[in-house]
């Protein structure tokens, strides 16, 4: 295991202190589980953007998309609990 030095203000030492005591852990773990969290954060925000971008580039290169209005209808029958919706396909849409 490595070390690494940061320097914190005064009064951010100060909250994370409290935060932790109010977490009842230690300030070192407190740190620990803030920077794991926000690496995984930043992790799915990667991944959610090559998601995006891989699906543009089949987009652009197929030329399929889904209609917005079958897309709605779609995710509102599912949102007010209709589970038996149909998923709509995917069609080369006429520019």
């Amino acid at each position: 295991m490595t070390t690494t030095t940061i320097r914190l203000s005064d009064e951010l030492k100060a909250r994370i202190t409290a935060a932790a005591n109010h977490a009842e852990t230690t300030t070192h773990n407190f740190i620990l589980q803030a920077i794991a969290e926000k690496t995984a954060q930043e992790e799915l925000k990667r991944d959610f953007d090559n998601e995006a971008e891989a699906r543009y580039a089949n987009i652009l290169a197929t030329g399929k998309a889904i209609p917005w209005h079958e897309m709605r209808d779609y995710l509102e029958s599912r949102a007010s609990g209709k589970t038996s919706a149909i998923r709509p396909t995917a069609k080369k849409l006429v520019r």
